[in-house]
């Protein structure tokens, strides 16, 4: 069972962000369960997505927010394996898969 603040599955490991016909690799660190974790983008992230340093899940969305805190996306679970969400800034859609 999944504790409360905990994302619906675990977030460790090599995801792909998408945004536009941009996309880049980005790693997840964190322990299982963990309500927020590190990230290490691998470069030729779209928009300023390059800053992402860390992920949170709060009130059942996953936040990825930048080197200073600052949130940089909000994404809610689409699938097994994906998230789907908007850009703070701007808006544009963003996606997170395995």
């Amino acid at each position: 069972m999944v504790r409360p603040g905990a994302p619906p599955e675990p977030m460790a490991g090599r995801w792909v962000l998408a945004s536009g016909p941009s996309q880049c690799g980005m790693n997840f660190g964190g322990t299982p369960e963990a309500p927020e974790g590190t990230i290490a983008p691998e470069g030729g992230c779209p928009g300023n997505f390059y800053t992402s340093r860390k992920w949170t899940f709060e009130q059942d969305a996953l936040v990825i927010r930048d080197h200073t805190g600052a949130a940089l996306a909000r994404l809610a679970l689409a699938g097994p394996g994906r998230f789907e969400g908007k850009a703070t800034a701007g808006g544009a859609t963003v996606t997170l898969a395995r």
